[in-house]
């Protein structure tokens, strides 16, 4: 069965290249010589380097195939491309909060990519999902935990 394909900006794709050659770079460099350094320890039982030299080798392990799993994935937005006159993976919104009385700019991302600190979010969640296909001037109507949330989109536009 085919994996279904995520959205993935270029940038989220530098992104992951950049964290995959460093993870590569210390599975290859770091890590075999932290292996060799615990063991010229001697006993490898109650060896705590090694155990954990293991551990960081499994873990950088599971994170490049967690990265080459997503690349394999991915469907490449090009934010150059982003049609603006609706709202799409790829674009920065700017939008009006009515509950808060506040505006706040939006980038829309595939949930690899979400990261709700930098105002970005994903597609896939209750605001992402909500937003997706409106127009400027047009109301989005959010179920939050806190209560029903409206947004108005107030502007459009690729990100620079």
């Amino acid at each position: 069965m085919a994996e279904k394909k995520s959205p993935l900006t270029v940038e989220g794709r530098k992104n992951l290249e950049a964290e995959r050659e460093v993870l590569t770079e210390r599975l290859n460099r770091e890590i075999p010589e932290k292996i060799r350094a615990a063991r010229e320890q001697g006993d490898l039982s109650e060896n705590a380097e090694y155990d954990s030299a293991m551990d960081e080798q499994r873990d950088i392990v599971a994170r490049l195939e967690a990265i080459k799993e997503v690349l394999d994935n991915a469907d490449i937005v090009v934010e150059e491309e982003v049609d603006t006159d609706r709202v799409s993976v790829g674009c920065k919104v700017r939008v009006f909060e009515v509950g808060f009385n506040e505006e706040m700019e939006l980038r829309i991302v595939g949930s690899v990519e979400a990261d709700s600190l930098n105002n970005k979010i994903s597609n896939e969640s209750p605001v992402g999902m909500a937003l997706l296909g409106l127009a400027v001037g047009e109301t989005a109507e959010v179920e939050t935990p806190m209560g029903l949330s409206k947004y108005k989109v107030l502007e459009i536009g690729r990100v620079s």
